[in-house]
């Protein structure tokens, strides 16, 4: 199988002397291509954290982050915003809309920022997609908070990434929305074989995953793929 994501060592500290805290230690971990990963743990562990660095918007202190044979951890800032928004989506728990901006110019942003010509056409594609052909014009205040994530999943796969990060995607929303957000999310991944990472408290969404791994105090304590070779 083809890595997605290779991580080694990877190291990271925030903070500053007395209160500087050691996120994550010595990370090593493999996520192949098409696979859908789970990462749990008890708050605090570095799941949300070592998601955003494999996003490319967290730079850790050491170790390497290899996507698509490329070192994020080599890259400047600029570099690894045109990386991510070529290859990797992101899902945040508070959807990060911009408020002034309509849902089809939201879901526009990315690939007006990588000079796409079509850039209008391919976000009202992607709504369409998730089902809010209906709300193109409408603006994040307008909308429910299942209809923003439903936005912000949008605005994640315009650009076909080939890897999408949510971080606590449901975690905002009733149980009933989050539940179609869950299926949405697992549709596009297998349509499009999409290599998907969830950081989630749900242990039940957990498990509809690939492969689940626990951290813990920022450490791998547990991984379902390890269980399964013993």
């Amino acid at each position: 199988m083809v890595k997605a994501i290779s991580l080694r060592n990877v190291d990271l500290s925030l903070g500053r002397g007395a209160g500087r805290v050691h996120i994550l230690k010595t990370i090593s971990l493999d996520v192949m291509q098409g696979e859908a990963l789970g990462l749990v743990g008890p708050s605090g562990s570095g799941k949300s954290t070592l998601l955003m660095c494999m996003a490319g918007l967290e730079q850790p202190d050491g170790g390497e982050i290899i996507i698509r044979d490329q070192d994020l951890t080599r890259m400047s800032e600029d570099q690894l915003a045109r990386f991510r928004g070529k290859h990797i989506g992101v899902v945040f728990q508070s959807f990060h809309l911009i408020p002034t901006m309509t849902a089809l110019e939201n879901v526009s942003v990315p690939l007006e920022l990588a000079g796409e010509a079509e850039a209008a056409n391919r976000a009202a594609a992607a709504l369409a997609r998730v089902g809010l052909a209906h709300r193109l014009s409408h603006y994040p205040a307008e909308m429910s908070g299942g209809e923003q994530q439903r936005v912000a999943l949008a605005r994640a796969i315009v650009a076909n990434p080939a890897i999408l990060v949510a971080d606590e995607p449901t975690g905002n929303l009733d149980e009933a929305t989050g539940a179609d957000i869950v299926e949405l999310l697992f549709e596009l991944q297998r349509e499009h074989g999409t290599t998907l990472v969830l950081v989630t408290h749900d242990l039940g969404l957990a498990a509809r995953c690939d492969r689940t791994v626990r951290l813990r105090s920022g450490q791998i304590e547990h991984d379902s793929l390890a269980s399964v070779a013993v």
